[in-house]
């Protein structure tokens, strides 16, 4: 193993900064081992969506058929692109923006809209965390206030109905309900039907609607809610303090942040399979509904739930690549994030449909009736199911804790991601000694700000605007696909494996350059295509979102797609001839091999003469033993 020298690269060749720090300037930090980085990338990919989005998508298409396409879009779109990212930063120590000017200049458009969607991110997915923070501290009190409706923003039309599981006492023959005037339990079920839930509205939807959200009839933004506006100043200062001294601190902060959910959620997997019911909602997660493998919705739902889970396409990857040893084997690890992040999301699918059947079974109503998806299934449906609970609000507790901290880590990785993009932007500003605790501070500040719309009366609207259309399928599709054929045909998809060689000790599987030059961008640009097709108006709550919401959707989308020719037809502008042209600082090794060859055909020739840095490898440098770290 060759010392690594600030940049990451192997002692005696000079990484993207040659030279020591200047004026004050202080180095980029590296990971301080592995596991830091391990942690990081889980916490990032592993979060609120494997929670409430893939089980939805499962029972919505067709149980267990659809693992199908999921996993189909996974090996040929999903690891290809993922590992791409994590390379590109590793080799280039340098994050989403920079990254992508290094590598090849006329592409640093696709590195702004990353910044973009990311910027996106932090202003909303944070109201998630404020919502789960408001409902954890509602979980200490007994009875749960979700599960009552004699709260004072409870309506007429408010239904409730006892638990069978966690008052068996009360159904028993001729049991007393004097509690609900003078009534028995014949009394009771003699006067309730499956049809009076329609009729009006559980405690858990008006405590959702009339006590969280507080909605207005016309969806106007009205107020903002000073309890909500409390809870995500809170969520920001966690945020903060978990990421503001850099990479060294968070790379701490993770080992709780990125483990603990998984502790909750082994605990609510045993809980819910040991509830009666639990099997039938596991057979209605899993049975596989051979029909809806025609369906090219099926196939699109896979593809954009692979793109959301693994965080592709955000830049987010590439910034914590970059602060890996250059020699760190990211191939392996790489893969065994993806294996550990599907296998979490068919996991939580466990937990959730094994509570939700259990549910079924104790109010006496199919499946089909409790299942929500979206937010609904974690503020709406799972507190439903864990207030019939005995010791409801432990129950309740536990699982508030894991959503709060899918998200956190989710969360600040982002934020960490946003802030080393600009520090490499700008490093002899931002690099000096306490500039990343300012920095930090003003991203938090800004997206802190810019986030309490989101948290007003008709703040629900805005925030499915940006879910919808902000970080959309459209979006992650089109940068997928761009930057697939920028490293597989501009770049090189050779050259880029002459990279990974060099970095790890050996060539990665071969049908990953396949996927890079044909198979990803085709399978992209067809589900793109497939979800222009195919859009539709927005409803949220019964409200139809009108033309202005359609407009505002577009310019969520538009805003960061423009940032790619703008840029091209700026590197066009400034240097023509070497638009494309990596930069020198860039090792590498074999420079006199072609870049790119097909079926032993040279399709693009490599440089003529070797670059500094390759000759002073040859002259110099140890190479890393093969098969990496």
């Amino acid at each position: 193993m060759t010392e690594e020298t600030p940049k990451g690269t192997p002692g005696g060749v000079s990484g993207p900064d040659e030279g020591p720090p200047r004026g004050g300037e202080q180095p980029r930090g590296k990971w301080d081992n592995k596991m830091e980085f391990m942690f990081s990338m889980a916490g990032e990919i592993i979060g609120l969506g494997n929670v409430w989005r893939f089980p939805f998508l499962c029972y919505k298409n067709g149980g267990g058929i659809f693992f199908i396409p999921y996993f189909v879009f996974l090996f040929f779109c999903g690891i290809p692109v993922f590992f791409l990212e994590t390379a590109l930063g590793q080799y280039t120590s340098e994050g989403g923006v920079t990254a992508w000017r290094k590598i090849c200049p006329m592409f640093q458009g696709l590195g702004i809209a990353s910044q973009v969607i990311v910027a996106y991110l932090n202003i909303y997915y944070i109201v998630v965390l404020a919502w789960a923070i408001f409902y954890l501290y509602n979980s200490f009190k007994s009875p749960l206030p979700w599960s009552t409706c004699d709260n004072w923003w409870n309506t007429e039309r408010c239904w409730d109905r006892s638990s069978v599981f966690a008052n068996p006492h009360l159904f028993k023959p001729g049991s007393n309900w004097s509690f609900l005037n003078n009534i028995t339990a014949v009394d009771y079920f003699s006067n309730y039907s499956s049809e009076d839930q329609y009729a009006g509205r559980s405690p858990e939807e008006e405590f959702w609607l009339r006590r969280v959200l507080r909605i207005t009839d016309d969806m106007s933004l009205g107020k903002v809610n000073w309890d909500l506006a409390v809870c995500l100043l809170l969520a920001w200062i966690v945020c903060y303090f978990c990421i503001f001294k850099g990479i060294k601190w968070t790379g701490k902060v993770v080992y709780f942040t990125a483990t603990f959910p998984y502790l909750m959620l082994f605990l609510l997997f045993i809980r819910g399979v040991t509830l009666p019911g639990a099997g039938e909602g596991l057979r209605y997660y899993l049975t596989p509904d051979l029909s809806k493998i025609y369906d090219p919705h099926v196939w699109h739902d896979a593809g954009t739930q692979v793109f959301f889970s693994y965080a592709v396409c955000q830049g987010v990857l590439t910034a914590l690549g970059s602060y890996n040893k250059y020699n760190n084997n990211c191939y392996r690890d790489c893969i065994a994030l993806c294996c550990l992040n599907s296998a979490t999301s068919i996991f939580a699918g466990f937990v959730v449909f094994s509570v939700l059947g259990f549910m079924a079974q104790d109010m006496g109503v199919s499946m089909d009736e409790v299942v929500s998806a979206g937010p609904g299934l974690i503020f709406l449906t799972y507190p439903r199911a864990l207030s019939l609970l005995p010791w409801s609000s432990f129950w309740s507790v536990l699982f508030f804790l894991m959503i709060l901290f899918l998200g956190l880590d989710s969360q600040f990785v982002c934020v960490e991601s946003m802030a080393t993009a600009l520090t490499d932007l700008f490093p002899h500003r931002l690099r000096r000694p306490g500039s990343r605790e300012l920095l930090t501070l003003g991203i938090a500040v800004v997206c802190f700000l810019l986030g309490l719309p989101l948290i007003t009366e008709g703040g629900i609207v805005i925030f499915q605007l940006i879910d919808f259309y902000g970080a959309s399928g459209i979006t992650l599709l089109f940068i997928a696909c761009l930057e697939t054929i920028a490293i597989g045909w501009v770049y090189g998809a050779d050259r880029f494996y002459d990279n990974i060689q060099d970095m790890i000790g050996y060539r990665p599987f071969p049908v990953l350059k396949y996927c890079w030059l044909f198979i990803t961008p085709v399978v992209c640009g067809v589900t793109l295509l497939y979800e222009v097709a195919h859009s539709y108006r927005l409803t949220v709550h019964d409200y139809e979102i009108g033309a202005w919401g359609t407009f505002l959707g577009s310019l969520l989308i538009l805003a960061p797609l423009i940032c790619i020719p703008v840029f091209v037809l700026v590197s066009m502008c400034q240097n023509l001839q070497n638009m494309s042209t990596p930069s020198s600082d860039l090792r590498q090794a074999r420079p006199d091999k072609p870049i790119l060859t097909l079926c032993g055909h040279v399709v693009f020739k490599g440089q003529a003469t070797p670059n500094r840095h390759a000759a002073e490898n040859k002259d110099g440098v140890m190479m890393v033993e093969p098969g990496g770290v």
